[in-house]
């Protein structure tokens, strides 16, 4: 079983800070940065090309809502999105880290050649 589906199910806690029927979100136990979120369909799929429309525009809304709550609560500079997906996908369950950022936090892309 896979750890999401068990956050999913109850059978893992986590602290969960959105849920509807479709999409669950919660707290990253690893942060990038404090208000780090992972937001995730409540079906497993490993890749956005397998998650249907209805799921994939709910999981954009509620990292759409995530960020309006950085900027509005938390003042912000910024935000990043991530998501990695098929083989790549870390847990083989898809979803997105959304995180606030700040100028000059010092975050960024690495690129291996």
């Amino acid at each position: 079983m896979c750890v999401f589906c068990d956050i999913i199910g109850r059978k893992s806690e986590a602290k969960i800070v959105y849920e509807s029927d479709r999409v669950i979100a919660f707290l990253d136990i690893e942060p990038i940065s404090n208000g780090h979120v992972l937001v995730l369909p409540k079906v497993h799929v490993d890749s956005i090309t397998k998650l249907s429309q209805d799921y994939l525009v709910e999981v954009m809304e509620t990292a759409q809502h995530i960020v309006k709550v950085f900027e509005n609560d938390y003042k912000h500079s910024g935000y990043s999105i991530m998501q990695n997906g098929g083989e790549c996908c870390d847990f083989g369950h898809f979803h997105l880290h959304v995180f606030p950022r700040v100028k000059g936090d010092g975050f960024g892309w690495k690129i291996h050649r």
